[in-house]
């Protein structure tokens, strides 16, 4: 099981709407702006100072005789189309717990965030920052996402993104020519449409950035490696999912293998075929398989195993010919300026939903679990780095060398390699208080901190934030949108975002005085000592 699935979808807990501003770009009646996109007109809602049009489709429903084929464009429409709400989110299980499957296969639609106004005082048109959301490439969806404080902080034009998932998005067969991974093709598609529509909205096509969190950090990650990403954007940021990312084995649960978000092709066609084989679809060669599936019940298609085996990205194909870490460290990616950065306490909220199932109460539990997922000697190295004596509980201890090992470390590992070739700038978020925004209980003797995914209210709309949690914040917006804007994540008036290159050049984003500041994250964070062992 994918560990990333165990982190739930963001919940909504309040909205911030900005104060009313000036009207400029739309045409607009009634509150009710409209935009004429290359497919035909929409008519969005006006929220003060900034104006939302969501479920606008950027490709064809992949239904019937599209499941399974790379997105084709939508449809034109007459009239003007109603895009005051989002769109049907695809195809997924509930993160955690039981229930069945919702969503629909029409699910590809994107949301546009665009500010009204420009008290900024810049003329011109403002740059696109396009959002793929994390889940586990199995869960979530784009609407979650409230951008409306950043477009407005950070005077850009935000656009949240739908793609499929599970065995609908990384579905791989023989009789489909091998993985083509269409959850990236559909990303792909959606920035085609920004392209073609990004100057309607008041936005600069020439200034597209993506950025992403956990598996949407992994989609950024394919995407600066991918040939046929060329030209589709111009900067990046990776939230939580570098290329390198990866977890020991038996690391959460004992039954887990190690966790690699990025797989050989012929490892997911062996799957696929091995699946249409149990679905009654007959072998690999046999003709007829694919109708045979295409005719399969979506939510019969949607259990829990196949939504889980089909989540991990295929490489060795034409959209990633090579592995993604293996084509940094080869300088094989598109030249264009890249934030990347991790939460300090990223595996916490990981571990508190195992430690029922798998306890580590104690100094012994934890031994023995360095011996479950190390060789022996660099469990010796590990615990004698990493001592449970030094940590409040030996759950803590664990997390610690997990968020190391498998998100801290490999992001600056990769980010070195990228500054190599381009400017390249890393942060290493650390609100200890940061909201629990995911309704996810804390175990005792396991504060979640600055966990996984436990820096998005501070960019979006997810959750209430205290005084100075809302100061970083709108350095946090200024820095995004500086870069979506320049390449240089600089804002008014905060400290000095310095380029990856000296040990002590990683941005610490906390709250309160000296929050904000430059520091040795490597030394920090034990990383010449990973990099050595691991993985």
């Amino acid at each position: 099981m994918p560990f990333l699935l165990l982190l739930l979808l963001p919940l909504v807990v309040a909205l911030a709407v900005a104060p009313p501003g000036p009207g400029a770009a739309f045409a607009a009646g009634a509150g009710r702006p409209v935009v004429e996109t290359d497919r035909g007109p929409v008519r969005g809602r006006a929220h003060g100072a900034y104006s939302t049009f969501e479920g606008i489709p950027y490709a064809a429903a992949p239904t019937g005789a599209l499941r399974w084929r790379l997105p084709e464009p939508a449809p034109r429409w007459t009239g003007v189309r109603d895009a005051g709400a989002a769109g049907a989110r695809c195809v997924q299980l509930p993160p955690l717990g039981p229930g069945g499957p919702d969503g629909s296969e029409d699910c590809l639609y994107l949301n546009v965030t665009a500010p009204r106004g420009r008290p900024d005082g810049r003329a011109g048109p403002r740059p696109v920052m396009v959002w793929f959301h994390g889940g586990g490439f199995a869960n979530g969806s784009g609407d979650f996402y409230r951008p409306g404080p950043l477009a407005v902080r950070g005077g850009a034009v935000v656009v949240t993104v739908n793609y499929r998932l599970g065995i609908f998005g990384l579905f791989a067969h023989p009789a489909l020519g091998g993985a083509p991974d269409f959850a990236l093709a559909d990303q792909q598609a959606a920035l085609r449409w920004v392209r073609a529509n990004a100057r309607r909205f008041g936005a600069d096509p020439a200034r597209v950035t993506v950025f992403g969190e956990s598996a949407g950090g992994l989609s950024v990650c394919a995407h600066l490696v991918s040939p046929a990403s060329a030209g589709l954007f111009h900067r990046a940021i990776v939230q939580s999912g570098s290329c390198s990312t990866t977890m020991p084995p038996r690391s959460l649960l004992p039954g887990l293998g190690r966790y690699e978000p990025f797989v050989p092709e012929r490892r997911a066609v062996a799957d696929g075929a091995a699946a249409a084989e149990r679905l009654g679809c007959g072998r690999a060669a046999d003709p007829g398989v694919l109708d045979c599936l295409r005719h399969k019940d979506a939510y019969a298609l949607a259990t829990g195993e196949l939504m889980q085996r089909f989540s991990l990205v295929a490489y060795g194909n034409g959209l990633l010919p090579l592995e993604p870490r293996r084509a940094l460290e080869a300088g094989r990616f598109h030249r264009v300026p890249v934030v990347q950065g991790a939460t300090r306490d990223e595996m916490r909220i990981f571990v508190g939903q195992t430690l029922a199932a798998y306890p580590i109460g104690d100094g012994a539990a934890y031994r023995a679990r360095l011996e479950r997922s190390f060789d022996p000697a660099t469990a010796r190295a590990v615990l004698a780095r990493y001592p449970v004596t030094a940590y409040p509980t030996p759950a803590v201890a664990w997390s610690a060398l997990l968020s190391d090992a498998s998100f801290i470390c490999p992001t600056l590992r990769d980010g070195a390699a990228l500054a190599r070739h381009v400017p390249t700038y890393a942060y290493l978020f650390g609100d200890e208080g940061a909201p629990n925004y995911t309704g996810l209980p804390e175990p005792p003797g396991l504060p979640y901190g600055a966990s996984h995914g436990f820096e998005l209210p501070y960019l979006f709309a997810l959750a209430p934030l205290s005084a100075p949690q809302r100061a970083l914040a709108d350095r946090m917006a200024g820095y995004w949108g500086g870069f979506a804007r320049t390449g240089v994540p600089a804002a008014p008036g905060a400290p000095v975002w310095p380029r990856h290159r000296a040990p002590a050049s990683v941005l610490s984003l906390a709250p309160g005085p000296g929050g904000i500041r430059p520091f040795d994250a490597r030394a920090a964070h034990h990383c010449a000592f990973w990099d050595a062992r691991w993985p």
